[in-house]
């Protein structure tokens, strides 16, 4: 469980990076969000400090990107 939620976490970091680029930022909704929680779920599970915090500061982030740009931009 660890590990998967660390590859979800980084797979939302990754689509994370390309989120924040102009223009892309509903790939947010595609690319970043699910895995995100996908992360956050399996790090509860497994009590994984680490990938917790990586999903949950993923999330946090793509949150607030999602808020300024409306979710499109």
């Amino acid at each position: 469980m660890r590990v998967v939620s660390l590859i979800f976490g980084v797979v939302a970091a990754c689509g994370l990076l390309l989120g924040l680029i102009p223009f892309l930022g509903w790939l947010n909704w595609i690319i970043v969000l699910p895995p995100a929680i996908l992360g956050l779920i399996f790090g509860a599970v497994s009590r994984d400090r680490s990938a917790l915090t990586l999903s949950a500061v993923v999330c946090g982030i793509a949150l607030v990107r999602l808020m300024f740009g409306f979710g499109m931009i």
